[in-house]
């Protein structure tokens, strides 16, 4: 152990574990767990402390001794700058095993629950190329990487077509293949991005807020629908419509092509007014039949495939025998609301967010869903007694909070109706288990799923069937 720089270095350190925000452990000599952003369990590795806290250091590695046997070699050549796979140097089958391993670490340590049965997490059969959503950004000033950094050419190339560089709003990293969303999603961008170069057309710039191209979206669907919308920062109807034209001529497999002039200082689309250019307004997607309409404002799970896993879960943990009332709390487009209403007798959906309570509506009245109803508000506000009083109480709840998890005042009011079962579907298993301990009194775990919506990534999903326990 040396000091360098304030920071300490420690060497032949082995990794022992992977944490929360797909960091990897490893124990220093003093005692103190140590967070690496750059190796996997089972490396061999000397770390130098980037900083210091009261319990735990976080470091990288500086040097590899020894490789674990659970690397792999990362497909993508932007692998370690661009940081969205931050898991793709680990081999699938360990992914697996650590999302498991968190998600009941979470119950145990944060919930301090017990449970009968965790099923195994189930898998994505298409580790790559499973987006059906990407965003990518233009700018004038792209991220150098360390050889042409250092280098003594001449970059007149700067602009970029990619993703932002992690913690700096302003750095685009130039992507050539992102293996995250399937073809036609890189040929698109790519021939956009060649097309402006020869074409002249100024790229934006974050700082100054200056530029034409601002951002990029593509949404691709399981029906084979395809949405490209291009967000300009102003208008110049003359290149705007040169460009995409372009698109439309080279890519006819495109139903939905669209546009949005934003001036302002974010590139938010919820405020904006979305313009058709070419095509339809929206594209579809499909599950067991239901159909889903999808515009450019639209929610829906980026991994289509393992939606519908994650949807299944959800319907065989609610068991319903088509006698139930059930409340789909935070149900966005609706979309598991519709799922498990031909089971249920009624479901009634809560949103916080208008545009997706209208798409909700719209997409019931498409699939000729009745027994369905939505309403929109906040959830703690409109999730009240009077509520409760004018839909009933339900036999069943299923709740799929944001990352947050549940207000408290949500929790305390499922326990005032204490249903016979709660399904919390949740994108964040600490504030899930945070949650869940809330109602331990009144509720037992009956099973945990995990779902593996987002390989290469630390990210996991995970069902929660609850019953209510037997009073004496």
């Amino acid at each position: 152990m040396s000091r360098k720089q304030k920071n300490l270095v420690f060497t032949h350190v082995e990794v022992i574990d992977a944490g929360a925000k797909g960091k990897s452990v490893a124990k220093s000599p003093d005692g103190r767990v140590i967070f690496l952003s750059n190796a996997i369990p089972g490396d061999v590795v000397d770390i130098q402390t980037l900083k210091k806290r009261s319990s735990y250091y976080e470091g990288k590695a500086i040097n590899f001794h020894t490789y674990s046997a659970k690397r792999t070699k990362p497909e993508c050549q932007h692998f370690g700058v661009c940081g969205g796979c931050k898991w793709q140097h680990m081999d699938y089958t360990f992914q697996l095993e650590y999302k498991q391993k968190e998600v009941e670490n979470n119950l145990i340590r944060i919930g301090h629950l017990d449970w009968d049965e965790t099923l195994p997490i189930l898998s994505c059969e298409s580790p790559y190329f499973y987006r059906n959503k990407m965003e990518f950004s233009f700018s004038d000033s792209r991220w150098l990487t360390v050889d042409e950094f250092q280098s003594d050419g001449d970059l007149v190339d700067r602009n970029a077509l990619g993703f932002h560089i992690p913690g700096m709003w302003d750095k685009i990293l130039d992507i050539k293949k992102c293996w995250l969303q399937a073809d036609p999603s890189n040929a698109i961008r790519n021939a956009v991005k060649q097309f402006a170069v020869e074409n002249n057309l100024e790229f934006f710039n974050t700082r100054q807020q200056t530029g034409f191209l601002r951002t990029l979206m593509i949404r691709t669907s399981s029906t084979g629908d395809v949405m490209v919308l291009i967000q300009f920062f102003k208008e110049d109807q003359n290149n705007r419509e040169k460009l995409l034209d372009f698109v439309h001529a080279q890519f006819p497999e495109i139903t939905s092509l669209l546009y949005v002039i934003n001036s302002k200082a974010n590139d938010t689309l919820y405020d904006q007014e979305i313009i058709c250019y070419k095509g339809q307004d929206h594209i579809f997607e499909e599950m067991e039949g239901l159909q889903f309409k999808i515009n450019a404002k639209s929610f829906y799970q980026t991994n289509s495939q393992q939606a519908y896993e994650l949807y299944k879960v959800t319907r065989d943990f609610a068991n319903l025998s088509g006698d139930e009332l059930v409340y789909d709390l935070y149900t966005g487009a609706g979309t598991i609301a519709q799922f498990v209403a031909k089971k249920a007798k009624k479901v009634i959906g809560v949103e916080a967010v208008p545009d997706a309570i209208e798409a909700a509506k719209a997409n019931a009245q498409l699939n000729g869903i009745s027994n369905v109803e939505f309403y929109v508000g906040d959830m703690k506000s409109v999730f009240n007694e009077s509520f409760i009083n004018h839909h009933g109480k339900p036999e069943v709840i299923i709740t799929d909070p944001p990352r947050d998890g549940m207000h408290k005042d949500v929790v305390q009011q499922i326990l005032n109706i204490m249903p016979d079962r709660i399904v919390y579907v949740s994108c964040n298993s600490a504030t899930q288990a945070r949650d869940i301990a809330l109602m331990n009194d009144f509720y037992k775990i009956e099973k945990v799923q995990p779902v593996d919506m987002f390989p290469q990534t630390h990210h996991v999903e995970n069902v929660v069937l609850l019953t209510r326990r037997q009073t004496t």
